[in-house]
């Protein structure tokens, strides 16, 4: 069974001045992926050399929306979260061809 590793990139305004800034990338991931995975996924997809990733799980949000009926309560998954470092002078190119 191959698991799907890379979920999606993180892309917001602290991500951005990230990779601008310190090479560094965010991706959502797979819960069960470690490091040695992701390291490799990425080396294998981007075509670049990783030097560090770092981890972390972000945890479910409470969400409660108010409808006509009254309030209906909720609550947002928890994901795991890369950032990875690339060696200097090279790039990932996340958005392809947009």
């Amino acid at each position: 069974m191959i698991k799907r590793i890379l979920i999606k990139p993180v892309i917001t305004e602290k991500s951005e001045l990230l990779s601008s800034n310190h090479n560094q990338y965010s991706f959502v991931v797979d819960k069960k992926a470690n490091k040695i995975e992701i390291k490799k996924a990425i080396e294998s997809k981007f075509d670049v050399t990783v030097e560090h990733v770092s981890t972390m799980i972000v945890p479910g949000k409470s969400k409660l929306r108010a409808t006509r009926s009254g309030y209906v309560k909720g609550r947002t998954s928890s994901y795991k979260k890369a950032i990875v470092t690339v060696a200097e002078g090279e790039q990932l190119d996340i958005y392809g061809e947009v």
